[in-house]
């Protein structure tokens, strides 16, 4: 029994490639803005460490799960920061127009 769970583990490629992708979407999330105060991406940079560790024992299928998972962390967090910078834009817009307004109403 132990030789068959040894077997699944060993049949599993090591995430490198998955690896790469975290990598990349830590870098743009960070590239847009998000630094440690967006919580997605402190959790995105853990489960990539976590990940890593997972690499050096060997345990790829769980650095396979654990890069997947933050990757996701990591778009969610530029999602999050676009998402403010959309709606702080969208408020300074409103606030022009209010003021347009307001001086148009003046004339």
């Amino acid at each position: 029994m132990v030789l068959l769970g040894l077997t699944g583990c060993a049949s599993d490629p090591a995430p490198t490639e998955q690896l790469r992708l975290t990598e990349q979407a830590l870098a743009q999330a960070r590239a847009v803005g998000a630094d440690e105060q967006v919580v997605e991406l402190a959790m995105a940079e853990a489960k990539l460490l976590q990940a890593q560790s997972a690499m050096q024992r060997d345990a790829f299928k769980e650095a396979r799960v654990l890069a997947e998972q933050a990757e996701l962390d990591a778009r969610l967090a530029q999602a999050r920061v676009l998402t403010q910078k959309s709606q702080d834009q969208l408020s300074e817009l409103n606030n022009r127009i209010n003021r347009l307004r307001k001086q148009l109403g003046e004339l």
